[in-house]
């Protein structure tokens, strides 16, 4: 499927609901935060330091994969940290990074979200990594948030927040909400005692169930095995 333009009003607006989105579903506050859109010829980004509630699809900054920009605003200070994930990652689509409360309080104290719960498997890997720190808006903190990631679709970025990319921008928004829901749910198990870790073992088993997780079996490639053993049909 070919990519939208540049100029795709359609696809900026969808930058702007995303933004608005992360801090009604109370993963981001204020202004902190960025969300961009893979787009033909590069991305489309939000701008530095506007409000989301203010924001217009002409103030959508598009940028090409060489990090130059068009337009009269500047992009979001964190631009390296997209740009990164659209070199590197051709299977991204859309990228959110916010300050959500309990990955930022994990970052804080560079502590990953190990396997306590299976779906930590939802972010691509048996664990979600913290980053090193580095200064925002650094070609160090897009360093450093490149090795945390690995093979994983988000991570913890130290006394900073979380970034996560999925293949566009709804299941971007997706995971952000489910890594944060996961880092509550860990500082909650942390606050009683001691959470069980599961095993590589078993998250090995659980990764490859969610090679076909929450999809349909008509939606999957023909000859594509099931991970998931589903009931008999009636009809």
């Amino acid at each position: 499927m070919p990519l939208p333009p540049e100029d795709d009003q359609a696809l900026r607006q969808a930058v702007i609901d995303t933004a608005r989105a992360m801090n009604t579903l109370g993963i981001n506050q204020g202004k902190s935060g960025n969300v961009s859109a893979r787009c033909a010829g590069g991305f489309l980004v939000t701008p530095s330091g506007v409000p989301y509630e203010a924001l217009t699809p002409d103030g959508i900054v598009f940028m090409d994969l060489g990090g130059r920009y068009r337009g009269t605003l500047v992009p979001s200070s964190e631009w390296r940290m997209h740009l990164a994930i659209y070199q590197e990652r051709p299977q991204a689509g859309a990228v959110v990074h916010t300050h959500s409360t309990f990955c930022t309080a994990l970052a804080c104290l560079r502590e990953p979200i190990p396997a306590f719960h299976y779906m930590v498997a939802v972010a691509g890997g048996t664990h979600i990594e913290v980053a090193d720190y580095a200064t925002f808006g650094t070609a160090a903190l897009s360093d450093a948030m490149m090795a945390a990631l690995g093979p994983r679709r988000a991570c913890l970025l130290a006394n900073h927040g979380m970034i996560a990319f999925g293949a566009d921008l709804r299941r971007a928004l997706d995971l952000a909400v489910e890594v944060e829901s996961l880092a509550r749910q860990y500082w909650h198990a942390r606050m009683i005692g001691t959470p069980v870790i599961l095993g590589e073992e078993e998250m090995a088993e659980v990764l490859r169930r969610f090679a076909t997780y929450g999809r349909q079996p008509k939606d999957l490639p023909p000859g594509t095995p099931q991970a998931l053993e589903f009931p008999t049909r009636m009809d």
